[in-house]
């Protein structure tokens, strides 16, 4: 028997590969299948069925795409309405691979169809729970996120339902079985969740705020608390999930499409497209092409795309580090950015040789900013989580969080000078390059951002404060 986690960092989700005599199983695949298919090849497997956990909210699935290449079964669990061909099983029912076997149980609460799937041997003792999102390490699944498609329900509704179903269908399972979560830290999918990706069940039952004796009112208000809107794109990844979606291999043959500096400029000019750059933050800084926006493929490249363009249909230009522009567009649609149509061949460095226009961000140390203060009151603006700012900030800085960068908009003055900083110098710089392009022509970033502040000792920090979410 197999069982391999498949985890990916920037969206902090984890697929699943189960094998067992030549037959196999992936739960809630990622987009591109071509991983779960080699796994599989490896080893002369055929891919039998592809469960899914729920309706994802924060990616799109690969199980249509899987299915169509391997003949595969997609299964769900109970009440799910898939737009597609799909076995909807019931609560208890059971599904053989090779000498093992795949039980459903249904465990509304994060979604009113998400199922835990729980693995037992050839000897039919209980091993791991794949317990998808309704519990992670350290947390369970929020429950605010299915009344964005279904208005009938509400949050504390649906924790109501995840109460019942922590304690009715997952606490009285065995203590050793392993715990394999869809998600860890770093997903909007919860809001306290550790950096660890599996543990057993018994361990979870001691150091789990959720799964602590309390009652159903108690748990509701416990789960509830903390929680903040979630990103924009939810709602829609939810609806290609449920609808399906096209082909992962169209998507990258049509965004890998070369274009020279003349025709990126006519693109631009003509379809209106968001042009991206996702080179490193501080490389970007020193130059980039006028109203282009920097979200870094090398951090949390995905949520922030969802999170900050909030048309999941908006035509995109890339600019990318050469020889990675099939990850990007890879990595886009994962979170249904489908309509890349094309990329700077040569990446900025063409641009830049082609004698056109180019903007730049200035960025300063920690330390020169401290010396700006001493000359006078500055403005600092923190774009970090209002948790993270909440937990210790500057005295006198202003949380603008980059999370709600389309909400608020903004109280800054574009005639007045901002000194931006995130925690590491990675979100303060999407923050600076989205308002340049608004016209905001007075940011300046600090390299290195919170950390380097705090190491630096020259600046008054709030007493810490232990904070109580992660979201």
């Amino acid at each position: 028997m197999v069982i391999e986690q498949i985890y990916t960092g920037c969206l902090a989700q984890g697929a699943y590969y189960i094998e067992s005599e030549g037959e196999a199983a992936v739960i809630d695949p990622l987009r591109e299948t071509e991983p779960y298919i080699r796994r599989a090849n490896k080893n002369n497997a055929k891919i039998k069925y592809v469960f899914e956990t729920h309706f994802h909210a924060d990616f799109v699935s690969g199980h249509l795409d899987l299915s169509n290449k391997t003949e595969a079964a997609i299964i769900y669990g109970p009440t799910a309405k898939p737009d597609f061909k799909a076995i909807i099983a019931e609560d208890g029912q059971v599904f053989s691979l090779g000498k093992i076997t795949i039980t459903v149980i249904h465990t509304p609460g994060h979604t009113m169809e998400s199922s835990c799937f729980l693995l037992k041997d050839e000897n039919g003792k209980a091993i791991a729970l794949f317990s998808g999102d309704t519990l992670f390490i350290g947390d369970v699944g929020r429950p605010d996120l299915a009344q964005k498609v279904n208005a009938d329900l509400t949050q504390d509704k649906l924790a109501g339902h995840l109460f019942e179903s922590i304690h009715n269908k997952i606490l009285p399972l065995d203590d050793d079985i392993v715990v394999y979560p869809a998600h860890g830290a770093g997903s909007a999918c919860g809001k306290n969740m550790s950096k660890e990706t599996t543990d057993t069940l018994g361990n979870q039952k001691k150091v789990n705020y959720a799964l602590q004796p309390m009652s159903k009112e108690e748990f509701i208000k416990s789960v509830t608390t903390g929680l903040v809107t979630p990103p924009y794109y939810f709602p829609m990844n939810v609806l290609m999930n449920i609808q399906g979606s096209e082909s992962i291999d169209k998507i990258l043959a049509k965004g890998q499409h070369a274009l020279s500096p003349d025709a990126f400029e006519t693109a631009a000019n003509e379809t209106g497209a968001l042009v991206l750059d996702t080179r490193d933050p501080q490389i970007f800084a020193k130059g980039f092409i006028h109203n282009s926006i920097n979200i870094g493929i090398d951090g949390n490249f995905a949520p922030w795309v969802g999170a900050l363009i909030p048309d999941i249909k908006q035509e995109i230009l890339l600019i990318t580090d050469e020889g990675r522009e099939a990850e990007v567009v890879t990595r886009l649609a994962r979170v249904g950015y489908d309509n890349t149509i094309g990329y700077l061949k040569g990446g900025f460095e063409a641009w830049k040789n082609s004698g056109k226009e180019t903007d730049s961000i200035i960025s300063i140390s920690a330390n020169e900013m401290a010396d700006k203060m001493q000359q006078g009151k500055i403005n600092i603006v923190d774009v970090r989580k209002k948790s993270e700012f909440d937990s210790e900030h500057i005295i006198d800085a202003e949380n603008t969080p980059l999370d709600f960068i389309n909400d608020s908009m903004l109280q800054l003055d574009k005639n007045k000078t901002y000194y931006v900083h995130c925690a590491g110098g990675y979100r303060s710089i999407i923050f600076n390059s989205i308002l340049r392009a608004r016209g905001y022509d007075n940011l300046i970033d600090i390299k290195g951002g919170f950390k380097a502040i705090k190491e630096s000792g020259r600046f008054q920090i709030s007493d810490y404060a232990s904070p109580t979410t992660q979201l």
